[in-house]
């Protein structure tokens, strides 16, 4: 499994974490986000993907920022709509469309996207679009008949490691290509804790060699 670190905000910060070469950061272009990026992306090396993280956002602001930030993903955490996603994979856009979860979420949803964008985000449904600090019952993701790869995010933290490493043994995650982590590892909002996160991602990928 991959590592998406989502939330980045903070110039210095991104560059010390960017050193843990994770597989993708996270920008988050939502301005009701304690987490809201408006900055300048530091230079980072090539192999890790940058991912602006829209909310209900227009076809145009999106093009624009990533025109402005280069960016290699977006991610819709809003209501996005199938015909909308179409048309910005239409336009070679690589898409994460994200969901929020809890136990009367209707997993027939997602047929309708399949088609229209690369992969799925599963998140704990909240107050906020993201970012709430708790996880989600992942056997609810035994519904998930769809053939495409996701992306496992919601409250994840270390101590979700031995959880994490059952999970990967299931058949639920035979398309999970990522793990997204985010606010269990800050010191406060978008600044992330190198040490925490260093432990983390050493213990996801212990033993795998």
């Amino acid at each position: 499994m991959k590592l998406k670190i989502c939330g980045m905000k903070n110039f210095d910060n991104i560059l010390e974490i960017a050193q843990l070469l994770p597989d993708y950061l996270g920008f988050i272009f939502w301005e009701k986000s304690a987490r809201f990026f408006d900055e300048t992306i530091p230079k980072i090396p090539k192999s890790i993907l940058k991912v602006g993280v829209f909310v209900d956002s227009n076809f145009d602001e999106i093009s624009s920022k990533i025109e402005k930030y280069k960016l290699d993903l977006i991610q819709l955490h809003g209501n996005e709509s199938p015909e909308f996603c179409k048309k910005l994979y239409d336009s070679n856009i690589k898409i994460i469309k994200a969901f929020s979860i809890n136990e009367d979420f209707d997993f027939e949803i997602l047929k309708e996207f399949e088609l229209v964008c690369d992969s799925f985000l599963f998140d704990t449904k909240g107050k906020l679009p993201g970012g709430n600090g708790t996880t989600f019952d992942w056997k609810l993701l035994e519904k998930f008949n769809i053939d495409k790869p996701f992306f496992l995010s919601g409250g994840i933290g270390l101590e979700e490691i031995t959880q994490i490493k059952s999970f990967q043994k299931t058949k639920m995650a035979q398309n999970c290509i990522a793990i997204d982590i985010n606010s269990k590892f800050e010191s406060q909002p978008g600044i992330k804790k190198i040490k925490e996160l260093s432990e983390f991602k050493n213990l996801l990928y212990e033993n795998e060699f």
